[in-house]
């Protein structure tokens, strides 16, 4: 599966979504911010899920209806648990994520949005 994590997750989840054999960009390592439309467009050309801790990639998804390949959102959750998170997410929620799901995933709950 191809990842693409947001800059405001933990650059250290993308070590372990490497070591658990994901094919994964983070954002953190451009040289600029390319700012949330653009970063949905190279997911869409990447084929790649959107991992992120801002809610503004679903808002345009859901509102503006803007084009992705699938997006999970990490709420109130501490960076050296990014990784370990979405690893089970993306293991957990497969085929929902296959077809393009907006997911929520809080300590104690996870939300599924189909298209």
């Amino acid at each position: 599966m191809r990842v693409l994590l947001d800059s405001c997750i933990w650059g250290g989840a993308k070590k372990d979504l490497d070591a658990a054999g994901f094919d994964v960009v983070w954002v953190g390592d451009f040289l600029k911010d390319p700012g949330d439309e653009s970063i949905m467009q190279l997911s869409c050309e990447q084929k790649r899920i959107i991992v992120t801790q801002d809610k503004d990639f679903g808002e345009l998804a859901i509102f503006r209806e803007v084009p992705h390949f699938g997006i999970i959102r990490l709420v109130n959750f501490r960076a050296g648990e990014h990784g370990s998170t979405v690893i089970r997410t993306l293991n957990l929620y497969k085929s929902e994520i296959i077809q393009k799901a907006i997911i929520t995933v809080t300590n104690n709950r996870v939300r599924v949005r189909l298209p």
